[in-house]
């Protein structure tokens, strides 16, 4: 049987200074144990076995570069800064249906039965608590395994006391939140929603405005533990629990997994507008069956997607800049519902493009992608840089993990930055920083120029 790179011996780690180490083990608390939780369990418990290979994950299996010049050196991200392990994780979390993890992942399909059978035990020996549901918010899905509470500040708590008793139970002394449930419709922030007082009353008054993913936000926050929103849905991004956020010193960062097609769009557009190409029109479809692509089919759980997806291409391609090459270009996003699909999604993009005087071209891409495992390892990496976070003392919003989210949460008024290599390179200087070394540039092109410069 091969070795796991997840258990390969590594090499000792530098110690940074003013970053607590990652000593104990460290609980993962998601709410929503569906396809994508139970993917991501699944595959932790089968590559510590040597059954599996962690592809995907920049934790596990990319190496950076350290210095520049005629000296640089390429080190494991694992390697370079103190990241708890994988075998250290300690899974729990929420669901609105009752079945336990390995039933889940029997029903989501993603895994075959024969992997799935090595895992069974440990998975079988994780079942969801009741969740948090409001069918207002995801109006294509039923909840038989809910909490019920007089107030939404009643379900808060009940969230607060399952954390308190998942930490005493499995002696933990850290965790963090990953949402990994259903994308709700789409809202924005109100006067309810801007101060921490008027968000608490409104929990306590049961207001409409208040989704379940703000009060996991809130349960997360409150226990002092770090909280990822990997849906469009509004959760910590609203005013009030930012602030709640920076009071505590709590990490957070969000929104919407990076996953198939919009990756995909993060790595072409930035290639187009370097080689200044112009965009007449970029029209994205997807046919997906699994519970995501049900939540979907309704318009106001689309909206939130649709605008998750939609700002993409205006900000990599800044159309104000170029208004001859992007200045008018259609863009057109679709989901369709497709049950025979499952868990294989399918996206087809055609780009119309124009080169030289205009002529006009096209890029046709057809992506048979699979959602859960193209997810799993973004919230892996995220459990394990959101833990380092907490350690390092960077509260509040980070930017830097921009590179997993289609629509990344700000700290201020800027807009994010969808380019998938510069958030590549926001998140690998920020590691470089933690670790005390020096952050790279995108080239280094001043001391080669020096080199070609005939003097």
């Amino acid at each position: 049987m091969n070795r796991s790179p997840m258990n390969k011996p590594t090499t000792p780690r530098k110690q940074s200074t003013g970053i607590a180490p990652p000593q104990g083990r460290l609980g993962v608390l998601i709410p929503g144990m569906g396809a994508v939780a139970t993917t991501l369990i699944a595959g932790v418990n089968l590559i510590a076995k040597g059954q599996g290979r962690p592809f995907g994950s920049l934790t596990q299996m990319q190496k950076i570069q350290i210095g520049h010049g005629n000296r640089p050196r390429f080190v494991a991200i694992k390697d370079l800064v103190h990241l708890a392990e994988p075998r250290d994780l300690v899974f729990g979390g929420w669901d609105i249906t009752p079945e336990n993890a390995y039933q889940t992942a029997c029903d989501a399909g993603v895994l075959s039965q024969d992997m799935l059978a090595d895992v069974r035990q440990e998975l079988e020996a994780i079942a969801p608590w009741r969740g948090v549901f409001d069918q207002s918010y995801v109006r294509n899905l039923k909840g038989s395994h809910v909490k019920t509470g007089a107030s939404k500040m009643d379900l808060a708590k009940a969230l607060m006391d399952d954390i308190r008793k998942f930490l005493a139970d499995n002696d933990l002394e850290r965790a963090v939140m990953v949402w990994c449930g259903s994308t709700e419709v789409y809202s924005e922030p109100g006067p309810l929603h801007q101060t921490l007082e008027s968000f608490e009353q409104g929990l306590r008054d049961n207001a409409a405005e208040i989704a379940p993913s703000m009060i996991y936000a809130y349960a997360s926050l409150m226990c002092d533990i770090p909280f990822a929103n990997g849906a469009p849905n509004l959760s910590t991004e609203i005013p009030a629990l930012v602030d709640l956020a920076n009071k505590k010193g709590i990490a957070i960062s969000g929104r919407d997994f990076k996953t198939g097609q919009t990756m995909m769009k993060t790595i072409i557009a930035p290639g187009l507008r370097t080689r200044m190409l112009g965009l007449e029109g970029w029209f994205s479809t997807n046919i997906i069956g699994n519970k995501d692509g049900e939540v979907l089919n309704d318009s106001g759980s689309f909206k939130a997607k649709e605008v998750s997806k939609g700002q993409v291409l205006d900000s990599i391609l800044q159309p104000d800049l170029y208004p001859e090459l992007y200045g008018d270009y259609h863009h057109k996003v679709r989901i369709d519902y497709y049950p025979p699909r499952g868990d294989d999604k399918e996206g087809w993009d055609n780009i119309d493009i124009r080169g030289w005087l205009d002529q006009p071209m096209q890029i046709k891409v057809n992506f048979l992608c699979r959602d859960s495992i193209l997810a799993a390892p973004i919230v892996l990496d995220l459990i394990f840089f959101m833990d380092l976070a907490q350690r390092a003392g960077l509260q509040g919003v980070q930017e830097w993990l921009s590179f997993y989210y289609k629509s990344p949460t700000m700290p201020d008024s800027r807009k994010p930055e969808h380019d998938l290599f510069v958030q590549h390179l926001m998140l690998t200087n920020m590691l470089r920083t933690l670790a005390e070394e020096e952050a790279l540039n995108q080239s280094d092109l001043g001391e080669n120029v020096e080199k070609l410069i005939v003097r």
